[in-house]
């Protein structure tokens, strides 16, 4: 890259960096960051930025941007790695390929306290553990066992557990309150410890066989199990002797009817990854306790331009790969195989996938891998765990079954999400071509939609949401409480909502006078979306017009003849004519879907800001003086804040524990 793109300063601090392992940031003008890399040597690494001519590539267009450089140096490059990823994970630059997941993954847990013969005061719920779905942090308190994909694979291993060893799901609350065995017990699925059926000692017994059994010690439960059968039968303890028998049968039922092969391994993850079309799907199946649980698919963002800079990264002198990558060979150091190692872009996604999500989660006995990923990495994650990980990438018997079906998975999902991205990018140019919008950059189309909903004028919210890149924005959706206006004046809601969002953008716009705006200032959208016919576009156009933005944006949603779905047309506030596209178009069933959103959006916010309002919420007792106690009082006297806004000061000190003065009080902060 030309030195004059780059301030003086920032290239002598280029010049300045030591020859030692370490993680870099580029930021631009704006203080965005833009990519974080680890090196064995920066130095050279953040060098090669600066010193080649990148072009008009992604990479070039990245270089050219960066305007402030950060670096930590660190003890090895195994830190570095680690630094990186931690940096990626909570950061999100823009460079970087990013793996996100907003949900967490489910455990079964079981609650209780271990019975020994010495335990004194423990409440019976907790002489009996229970075991039960459970998702979130975990603590060293109760027992945990997974993560497992989904919550089909734990609830399916509550069934079994409950089949074979009958142990208790019930809330402690109701377990302390049974007098009576419940259904569970009667078709054999409890063995009935809260009306004493079974003693503590009998009932840690078949905890402890639960438990084995979640470990994946099967063969030895069923020989611990054959033993303890033989023992009651020589003891003549046939009725017991015919318990145990139940159990073994229930248990080998049980697995001769598991889908996968129970192997000799106790956790294992599968880990297959698939890249096509500029999109990359990793697909991880687990396997817990020698039980295949079913498969999760993972899709990074910022895919094209991550791997761009592998790419020049991975051709830098005597300097591996920057993002993830193998196992190294017998009687090689990691440093000597990742030196010899090339990876491909597979490698890579597989590698930043796992250095992201191992950096949350633990580290299974075995990984299977459908591509070698960088011995660093290996050596990194198994230093975080405290511990060699294994991974192989040429599995045999059993574990090729699993990897081959998880590379089927992956292949199958990516295909999946190819076919709905190419329908969803299709409905965007017909969109684009319906409304004459320009068609050489449908992926930054920015369409704004606003819906109104109330219930006879009561707790009347608005909502905005947002379509951008092809698809729904959730994280950029926005309610807005409507106050001070008639209740049902849907006209006038529209107005307080359009003037809320847009006065922001206006006034950027007149700060700017014509010049660029900033990257962090509000932005007009190109379509903004009305969920109304003349009505509701005449409302937004004169607010429009009061804050001198661009009437043509504005496009009304009017219903159709006897208000059927697919006979809607588009009402434009800049005077063309209606439009009926047709109950078949791809452009309408977008603007459908995105009026559906904001429909669905407003009516969940205005349910909720209801229930507040008929409840209390906590507009009672945000007045000083109002506590739980006087504000039941006070709902209860006159049914409700509306009630209570309504009452006279004389009228709310007749309930009990109001004074003149509170009541003064009261009366002020509801009116």
């Amino acid at each position: 890259m030309a030195e004059s793109t780059h301030s003086p300063e920032l290239l002598a601090q280029v010049a300045a960096l030591p020859a030692l392992p370490g993680v870099y940031r580029y930021f631009d003008a704006q203080g965005q960051l833009l990519y974080v890399g680890k090196a064995r040597n920066l130095k050279r690494r953040v060098s090669s930025y600066f010193q080649k001519d990148h072009g008009g590539t992604r990479i070039g267009h990245m270089v050219s941007k960066i305007a402030r450089l950060e670096t930590t140096v660190v003890r090895t490059e195994a830190e570095a790695l680690l630094l990186e990823n931690n940096l990626i994970k909570t950061l999100h630059p823009k460079y970087n390929i990013l793996f996100r997941d907003d949900k967490s993954y489910p455990y079964l847990k079981i609650s209780g306290l271990p019975v020994t013969d010495g335990q004194v005061g423990a409440p019976p719920s907790q002489c009996f553990a229970r075991i039960s779905y459970y998702r979130g942090s975990t603590d060293k308190k109760q027992r945990y066992f997974g993560p497992y994909p989904n919550a089909w694979a734990v609830k399916e291993t509550i069934e079994l557990l409950q089949k074979v060893f009958r142990l208790r799901t019930c809330e402690d609350t109701v377990f302390a309150h049974r007098s009576r065995p419940c259904l569970l017990y009667q078709i054999k699925r409890c063995s009935g410890p809260c009306v004493g059926h079974i003693s503590p000692q009998a009932y840690a017994v078949d905890v402890a066989n639960a438990q084995a059994l979640l470990t994946g010690e099967t063969q030895s439960l069923l020989e611990t199990l054959q033993a303890r059968m033989m023992a009651h039968a020589e003891r003549l303890e046939y009725e017991e002797a015919a318990q145990v028998r139940n159990q073994i049968s229930a248990l080998a039922s049980v697995l001769q009817q598991q889908s996968m092969e129970l192997t000799d391994e106790r956790d294992v993850d599968i880990l297959a990854v698939q890249v096509q079309g500029g999109r990359a799907c990793v697909n991880l199946a687990m396997v817990r306790g020698g039980r295949h649980l079913g498969d999760r698919a993972y899709f990074p963002s910022q895919l094209d331009d991550a791997l761009g800079l592998v790419a020049l990264q991975d051709g830098d002198e005597g300097d591996a790969g920057d993002e993830n990558a193998p196992a190294p060979e017998e009687g090689t150091t990691p440093t000597e195989a990742a030196n010899a190692w090339s990876a491909s872009p597979q490698a890579h996604v597989l590698g930043a996938f796992m250095a992201q999500h191992y950096a949350e989660h633990s580290l299974p006995s075995l990984l299977v891998l459908s591509d070698e990923v960088d011995p660093l990495l290996l050596q990194a994650l198994g230093e975080q765990a405290g511990r060699k990980v294994p991974a192989i990438t040429q599995p045999r018997g059993q574990r090729r079954v699993w990897l081959e079906m998880a590379q089927q998975g992956a292949a199958l999902q990516l295909a999946r999400l190819l076919a709905e991205e190419g329908s969803q990018q299709a409905r965007t140019r017909a969109l684009a071509q319906a409304l004459d919008l320009p068609q050489e950059q449908l992926d930054a189309l920015h369409i704004e939609c606003f819906d109104i909903s109330h219930t006879a004028g009561e707790a009347t919210q608005a909502s905005c949401v947002v379509f951008a890149q092809h698809k729904m924005q959730p994280s950029r959706y926005r309610r807005f409480h409507i106050t001070g206006i008639t209740p049902g004046d849907d006209y006038a809601a529209m107005r307080q909502v359009l003037q809320r969002r847009y006065q922001p953008v206006a006034e950027a716009l007149q700060a700017a006078g014509g010049a660029e705006l900033p990257a962090s200032a509000p932005r007009l959208p190109d379509v903004v979306l009305v969920d109304g016919g003349k009505g509701q576009v005449s409302m937004a156009r004169e607010v429009f017009e009061q804050l001198g933005l661009d009437i043509g944006r504005i496009i009304g949603v009017e219903k159709g003849e006897g208000r059927k779905v697919g006979l809607e047309e588009l009402v434009f506030a800049d005077g063309r004519p209606k439009v009926y596209l047709g109950h078949d178009s791809a452009a309408l069933m977008l603007i459908a879907q995105i009026r559906d959103e904001a429909h669905r959006f407003a009516i969940t916010g205005m349910r909720a800001a209801r229930a507040r309002v008929r409840t209390g919420g906590s507009t009672l007792e945000d007045i000083p003086g109002v506590g739980p106690k006087r504000r039941a009082r006070l709902l209860q006297r006159f049914g409700g804040v509306r009630g209570v806004a309504n009452a006279s000061v004389e009228e709310l000190q007749t309930v009990e524990g109001i004074s003149a003065q509170l009541a003064q009080a009261i009366y002020r902060a509801l009116h």
